[in-house]
């Protein structure tokens, strides 16, 4: 999967030139225009990256970066975009969190070198897989819905990783137990794979009647539908 990058710019023109270098680059890049849509934006594509321009509408960059750290305790990477070159500006956007600083105007190569240092720096944050807000962070055993973290067991985990591995596809029960017991336990029945899926549901939708992530495919098996 891409590395899915937040732009959160409310100039246009730069919003599609910083979009379009790192593009170049296999970046996967979302944008907002305003702080509001930003932490919008954040919240449903968990982004593995954050540039962030200090002068927002509704929302200013320091405040979504405070909110981001303080409120969500989130720890994505995050780069200060900005045309306010004071020593007080730039240090009051590393204090709210940021990692780096980028003052405006600025080169799009040396920003994009910038992220791709910054992600060195921080890649086992973005070991995971994302959808529509749905985020499994691999590395640390971390399931995020909407920006708030679902604690799963261990079977949960490996059967929604799994599942995130295979989107969109029909897994066989059969499938879905070799996942959880490799080494072929006889004794287990495959009836367990729908307790569960079950309890997944109950911590992961909304109505667990009417499931929007793991739905049953009768006599077939089960499918975790990614949009």
């Amino acid at each position: 999967m891409s590395t899915p990058i937040l732009v959160v710019e409310d100039e246009a023109k730069i919003r599609q030139l910083v979009k379009i270098y790192l593009e170049k680059e296999g970046y996967e890049v979302w944008e907002a225009g305003n702080g509001e849509m930003g932490m919008d934006m954040f919240l449903k594509c968990s982004p593995c990256l954050i540039i962030l321009d200090l002068m927002l509408p509704k929302m200013n960059g320091i405040e979504l970066c405070k909110q981001i750290r303080q409120d969500w305790k989130h720890d994505v990477p995050i780069i200060m975009l900005t045309a306010k070159i004071r020593e007080e500006d730039r240090v009051a956007g590393l204090q709210a969190g940021a990692d780096d600083y980028v003052i405006k105007p600025f080169s799009p190569r040396e920003l994009v070198a910038r992220v791709e240092a910054v992600l060195r720096r921080t890649e086992q944050r973005c070991n995971k897989i994302s959808y529509n807000g749905l985020t499994i962070k691999l590395c640390r055993g971390e399931v995020w819905l909407h920006g708030r973290q679902i604690h799963l067991t261990q079977s949960e985990f490996r059967l929604l990783h799994f599942f995130m591995q295979h989107p969109n596809q029909i897994l066989s029960r059969e499938q879905l137990l070799e996942q959880l017991y490799p080494n072929g336990e006889k004794w287990v029945m495959e009836r367990t794979i729908d307790v569960h899926i079950g309890k997944l549901r109950e911590k992961l939708e909304d109505n667990p009647s009417q499931p929007k992530w793991i739905q049953t495919v009768r006599g077939m098996g089960y499918k975790f539908v990614a949009s």
